[in-house]
């Protein structure tokens, strides 16, 4: 249960921060998921997520 909050919280600020993280290329990955319904863009960046989440597992063994 306490993956799954980390992984929706996460997921909240990789969607704020999307337009700044789209510079490099996040957010355009193999299973990040962009559509549109009713006319209303949808991104559900999963892949993103994946990959900040192990970058930010690889730091914290590599600092403590």
């Amino acid at each position: 249960m306490r993956w799954a909050l980390v992984i929706f919280i996460i997921l909240l600020l990789l969607l704020g921060a999307m337009p700044q993280l789209r510079r490099f290329g996040l957010g355009r990955l193999p299973g990040d998921l962009n559509f549109s319904i009713l006319g209303r863009k949808v991104e559900l960046p999963f892949m993103s997520t994946i990959l900040l989440a192990v970058l930010a597992l690889v730091l914290g063994k590599l600092l403590f």
